[in-house]
């Protein structure tokens, strides 16, 4: 028996096995298809949640650091106002103090002297010359009496008398005249004590309304410090947000590559599977092939993919890092 005839019914059973096989339709879907692509991690999902909320997230930190920066440039306003109004402060505590300077001297009391100082004496010198004519008069009709009238001794009584008058009027005069002086002293002591009083309380006004337009000048500092811990906490919220959404993402982006690999092994061998009849029939006739004598064609041969887990983890970290850059 030839080889021929030894193989005819090999050939013939591949034959009919290669018509079956080559005549059945393949259906990709079993190896390709949407069900072989790693859905949506949960943390995935979580990182796109909390990065939709990031979005604006900025804008009532924007709303109130711009109200504090309002409050503080109404502060700076109200300070140079109040330094304004120093000057005029000055300026009055400076009228008065000249106006102390001129009353002071020997002078100074001069404006203070009673107008009716004069009068009141003129009238208590009248009445008291009025009185040492009266005891001038008695003095005589003492005289007459006595049968001593136009003697000597009358004369020299009546020198006496009026030599004590005028002394004693002297001496009133200078004492109501020392009195007003001395009045007129105190009366000039005191407004002049007045005077200082009020350059201390206008000297006191101007240190308050400095102090004031310093207070106001603090608040608009410290207002402006509280604009840029308000953008600050902006900064550091958005920049926490940002990490989180990193963090997560990138966490889900290499549970969604593990979850890729392993749905990329099974689509390669539910393909492998598909394929390999494909691949044992072939064999099967190149065998055949080569024993009756004939050049074999080339094996076939699966195609190989790369590693799935390789391959998906690269992608997962590229898509990792993207969640990374959401914020900055």
């Amino acid at each position: 028996m030839s080889v021929q005839e030894y193989l005819e019914p090999a050939v013939k059973d591949f034959a009919d096995q290669a018509k079956a096989t080559y005549s059945a339709q393949l259906d990709p879907q079993t190896f390709m298809g949407k069900q072989y692509v790693a859905g949506e991690d949960p943390l995935q999902t979580q990182a796109i949640n909390l990065a939709q909320q990031g979005v604006g997230s900025y804008a009532p930190y924007l709303q109130a650091a711009t109200g504090a920066q309002a409050l503080g440039a109404g502060q700076l306003g109200a300070a140079a106002q109040t330094l304004g109004g120093l000057g005029a402060y000055q300026t009055a505590a400076g009228n008065i103090a000249a106006g102390a300077a001129g009353m002071t001297g020997p002078q100074a009391y001069q404006p203070f002297m009673s107008p009716y100082q004069t009068q009141v004496i003129d009238a208590t010198l009248a009445e008291y010359d009025k009185q040492g004519l009266a005891g001038e008069q008695a003095i005589k009709d003492q005289a007459v009496a006595l049968g001593g009238f136009g003697g000597g001794r009358e004369g020299a009584m009546l020198g006496q008398y009026q030599s004590d008058r005028l002394a004693d009027r002297a001496a009133l005069q200078a004492s109501m005249l020392q009195q007003g002086l001395t009045q007129a002293q105190q009366q000039a002591q005191q407004n002049f004590q007045n005077q200082q009083n009020l350059f201390g309380m206008q000297q006191g006004l101007f240190g308050q309304q400095g102090a004031m337009s310093a207070a106001q000048q603090g608040l608009a500092g410290e207002y402006g410090n509280q604009m840029n811990q308000i953008f600050g906490l902006s900064n550091f919220g958005r920049t926490g947000m940002g990490q989180d959404v990193s963090a997560l993402g990138s966490l889900g982006s290499l549970r969604q590559g593990l979850s890729q690999a392993q749905l990329t092994a099974q689509q390669q061998a539910d393909q492998a599977s598909a394929y390999e009849p494909y691949g044992r029939m072939s064999q099967y006739g190149n065998t055949l092939t080569g024993l009756l004598g004939g050049v074999a064609g080339s094996q076939y041969a699966e195609p190989q993919a790369a590693s799935p887990f390789q391959s998906a983890l690269s992608t997962a970290l590229g898509i990792g890092g993207l969640y990374g850059k959401i914020f900055k």
